[in-house]
Parts: C-alpha cells; structure tokens; sequence
C-alpha cells in the first residue's frame, strides 16, 4: 500500500500554544532527523543506567511476571523492525495485532512504527465478519495474532485478503499453512536498527471506528500525535516516571493503545500488562500485589466493583493508588464518589474519542472534581458547543446549559489526518474549522462540561462504541430475516446494550427457538461483545420514504418517548400513528 497521502487543505495547522508545550518534552530523532513515536516511546529512555529501568511488567496467569527493561524493549522492537524489513513490508504499509495484553503486543505495536509502518490493533473478542471487513479496509499486509484466532476467525477470510501477505503466530512449536512463527522470525532478525528520518505528519496509526450507516472508518492518526500522548499523560493522569501504570482497556481499542502503551512509556514510567479478563477480586489483589499507583479504567468496571459495595475493597491494602481514572463513555456521579469511599480519591473522567487521538476534555488529576462532568478542555484546546445552521453552517450556542453538538477547533497534534480512503467522508466531519464530534453536551455557566446523548445512532456499550449497520447486515444474512433495526437501550451496568427489531419473512415464526438462533448467529459472526443482546419480532419497520429505518423512532418507543417529527414517514406508517 502506498504511504497514506495526507491532504494540507484538510488538515489545518496545529494549536501553536498546545503544540509548543508538548514538544518541549520530546527529544526528536538523533542529528534532527523528525519525530518518531517510537523512538519517544522507547530508545530514547534505552540508554545509560535508565536503560535497565522496567518499561513493562506482564503478569502471567497463575502467578509471576515477565520484566521487559527498556533497554530490551528497545532491542526487541528493533529486531521486529528488521523483520518487517526482510518480509518487505514498508513505509505506509499495515501492521495489524489481534492479541491480549501479551509481550509480542507491544513488540509488534512499537517496532513497526519503527519501521514506519501503521499499527493497527484489533479487538480480540470480534468475530469473523468485523474482522474481514477492518482488514480489508485497512489493506493490512502483516497480522500477528494466535493459533487459535486464527483458526477461528481467520483462516476461512484468507482467499477473501489477497493483500494480507504474512501471518505470523504467537507461540512455540505451532505450525499452521500459510503462517510463520513469530518467534522464529524474531530470533533470526539482527538488534540493530536505526530509526530512519521521520516526519511528524507521517502516518503511524490506524484506528477504527464505528459508522451509523456504512462500514467502519480507518481513522489514520501521524507521529505528531505523540506530542499529545505525553502531555495529556503527565497533566491530566498524572503519570510520573517512577510510577506503575495500569489501564484496563483492551489492546483492540484506540485506549489501549494511545494510554495502554504509549502514553506512560513516553513519560518513562512501567506500563502493566495483564492478560485476565476483568475478575474484582483479581484486580483489587493486583493493585495490592503489584503496588499500582495509577489506574485508568472504564466507568462499566467501575459500576461492576460498585456492585459488590466498599467492603470488599477494604479486604486489600489499595493505599499505593495515588491517581484513579476513567475512559470510555460518561462516568455517573455516585461512581466518582464512591472512589472516594472505597479508595480514598475519586474517579476522574476523562473524555475522547478515536478521532481526537488522545484527552481533549477532562476532570484532570490534580484538580478537584465535578462529579457527573466530562470536565473542562484542556489548555490550548478551544471546545464549543454548536448547532447546525440551515445554510450549512455552524451557530455556537453562548447560553449555559443549552445542549447543542461539541465541536472541537480543528487542529491539534493528536487530531486524526484522515479516513483511509474516504476523503469525502472525512471532510464531513469538520465544518467552518470545527471538528464535529458526534456528542450531545451542555456547558455550565462555569465552563464545564455535560454529556447529554449521542447525536447519531452509535451505541455506546462498556466503552465500545457499535455500528448498528453492521450488526443488521449480518441480522439480514440469516434466511428468516426481511429487515432489521438495531438500537441501544439503557443498562444500568453498560450504559447501553444492543436490541434488534427483526422483521421475518413469510413462513417463519417469531417464536424463542428463531429468537435463540437469531442471537447464536449474530455471536458466531460478530463476536459476544457486538452481537444483540434481545431481539424483538417485529411486523414492519419505520422507514423514511427513501427507505431508511427511522431507529430514532425505534428508540422512541423502547423508551416510550415521544416520536418527534413523523413527516418523513412512509404513508402506511405514518398513517397506523
């Protein structure tokens, strides 16, 4: 793939103020030769005796953990950028991970943007139709992943992906047709490796996201991003080079990456690996055990430990925590004071998204909270809250409390630069030189921030945003289905969860055996975490008179709120009102 052009006239320069704070952190490429995530991330910190520093503790199940010194970082990344040498996979070319938190995760993540390659993470937990559709999209040509997703999830896309050339597979002693072992290629690569000259803007990230009504976005973020990683790092999460830093969100996710490795390696701190899924009496023994001092975690775990009540907690000595944090989607007010209660500090929320690339609006960790409150923008950042004009333009909304879209001014380092491939659908998000975010909020007379909603029809679930169209095109490949409708509905633990109206076609029963199969279904293609967790037969859908299903009027009547404005409705519809 050809290095991702980067268009002037949709990227606008970056805030000066901002800009100018952030790099006065950074070292940049030896001899002046740009900025590179990372060498930001990890040979700068190689040298000297803080070479021998721990950069990465990851735990192993049933006990113990391996020790990755920065300066073994460093040597390893190097070999795996050699090794994307040898396989002839280039600047600008896709390097993908579908891994836990695991040491080949990081290896992969940080040698390729060495070899200024795009990393690209995928959630682990999708199944095989989202995963066919990101790495077509993303033209990846390189996958490190397991024999057993592979197996399971892979295999059966490969005459599908002429472009993915290499799979390479995690673990000793597994030989699968068309793979190579990782650890092989790695052993064979030579440590030495220079990081050639990097721009700034060029590309090292690619991150998806969800679209409402087309398949996912490749969000394409550049190494200018780094500066952001380490600013919002050190002021907003506090992270301090003698701390041991543990974000839970997946490596998949745009969080696990930008604050599971990059921001804390950046700061020169230890990053915590943990390759469990979220169990409370585990974590809280890992907090005491490994003596964690920052924690960036999701407001769904925070909800599920709330459950559970304080007592638990005051089995375990949690008084190394100094920072607790939150990501994801908006973090209730009783969850930020029973942080209080439980720890001894509250959670502090913290708010971005995939397209900002790093913390644009937070309750930072020095300062006090406002419970409820997505917080205040950072220095440098100008957020407003906007309508849409009916000619087109943008009207900011000055009066406190009235909700409207946050529009962000376009333009700071972490920004991403484009979709790849969708020029057009890129520019859409920005209008008179605002980033349009998507997020209903309001702003208090003091200048802080509310979340209200979401503008779309995204569905925001344990801090995964969903695109409802993927989930009704794999609904509508079942042969029972004629139409279908997805929505999110509230959940007290997930903030939202995924419910289908399924319309069925003559001769099939709306009854629990189709019901039950309908969701087996949806969990095969789209993994657990995207599939519908209810789904409702349903005689006919709302749909405008081109045809689009109307979900807000879906939501409308889960909710059993008023339906709005009918009068695009098809007239039968419209009509049964």
């Amino acid at each position: 793939m050809d290095p991702v052009p980067i268009s002037s006239d949709t990227h606008p320069t970056p805030c000066q103020g901002i800009l100018t704070a952030a790099r006065a952190g950074l070292a940049g490429l030896p001899g002046g030769k740009g900025l590179n995530i990372a060498h930001e991330a990890v040979d700068r910190h190689a040298e000297g005796t803080a070479g021998e520093r721990a950069a990465i503790r990851c735990l192993i199940p049933g006990g113990g953990a391996r020790t990755i010194s920065y300066r073994a970082l460093a040597g390893l990344t190097s070999r795996f950028a050699n090794l994307l040498g040898r396989l002839d996979i280039g600047a600008g070319e896709v390097v993908a991970t579908l891994l836990g938190r695991v040491p080949e995760l990081y290896i992969t993540a940080l040698g390729a943007m060495k070899n200024r390659s795009l990393y690209c993470p995928l959630y682990s937990a999708f199944g095989p139709e989202p995963l066919r559709q990101r790495l077509g999209i993303g033209q990846v040509r390189l996958l490190v992943t397991t024999p057993e997703q592979y197996r399971r999830k892979v295999a059966d896309l490969r005459k599908g992906l002429p472009g993915l050339r290499h799979v390479l597979l995690v673990g000793e002693g597994v030989s699968l047709p068309g793979c190579q072992s990782f650890d092989e290629l790695l052993a064979q690569a030579p440590e030495g490796f220079a990081i050639p000259p990097t721009d700034a803007e060029d590309p090292a990230l690619l991150h998806f996201t969800s679209g409402t009504t087309g398949p996912p976005k490749a969000a394409v973020h550049v190494h200018a991003a780094v500066l952001m990683h380490r600013l919002t790092g050190r002021l907003v999460l506090d992270i301090q080079r003698d701390d041991l830093f543990w974000c839970t969100a997946d490596p998949g996710w745009v969080t696990g990456t930008v604050y599971g490795i990059l921001a804390p390696l950046t700061l020169g701190a230890t990053l915590l690996a943990d390759p469990e899924p979220f169990d409370p009496e585990r974590w809280y023994g890992v907090i005491q055990d490994q003596r964690v001092t920052v924690w960036y975690t999701s407001p769904t775990a925070i909800r599920m430990l709330m459950r559970l009540g304080v007592e638990r907690v005051r089995r375990y000595d949690t008084r190394s925590l100094r920072s607790l944090a939150s990501v994801g989607e908006p973090l209730n007010p009783e969850a930020v004071l029973w942080g209080q209660e439980a720890f001894g500090r509250p959670f502090h929320d913290t708010w971005w998204q995939t397209e900002t690339g790093a913390i644009l609006i937070a309750n930072p960790a020095t300062e006090p909270v406002r419970p409820g409150s997505m917080g205040r923008p950072l220095p440098g950042i100008e957020a407003a809250v906007v309508r849409r004009g009916e000619g087109g333009g943008l009207e900011i909304i000055e009066t406190p409390n009235l909700p409207g879209e946050l529009a962000l001014r376009a333009g700071w380092p972490s920004m991403f630069r484009a979709y790849l491939g969708e020029p057009a659908r890129y520019a859409r998000s920005f209008v008179d030189g605002w980033y349009l975010s998507g997020d209903l909020v309001r702003r208090d007379a003091e200048g802080w921030y509310w979340f209200v909603g979401r503008a779309d029809d995204l569905i925001k679930t344990s801090g995964h945003l969903i695109g409802p169209f993927e989930v009704e095109n794999v609904l509508m490949e079942h042969p029972a289905v004629a139409e279908a409708g997805v929505i999110g509905k509230p959940d007290p633990i997930a903030m939202e969860v995924v419910k289908a109206f399924v319309v069925l076609k003559p001769g099939y029963a709306g009854d629990e055996v189709l019901r039950r199969q309908l969701l087996a279904h949806c969990r095969r293609r789209l993994g657990a975490v995207v599939a519908p967790k209810e789904i409702e037969f349903r005689p006919g859908l709302p749909r405008t008179r081109s045809g689009k299903i109307l979900r807000r009027l879906l939501k409308a009547e889960e909710l059993g709120l008023p339906p709005g404005d009918l009068s695009t409705l098809e007239p039968p519809l419209r009509n049964r009102e």
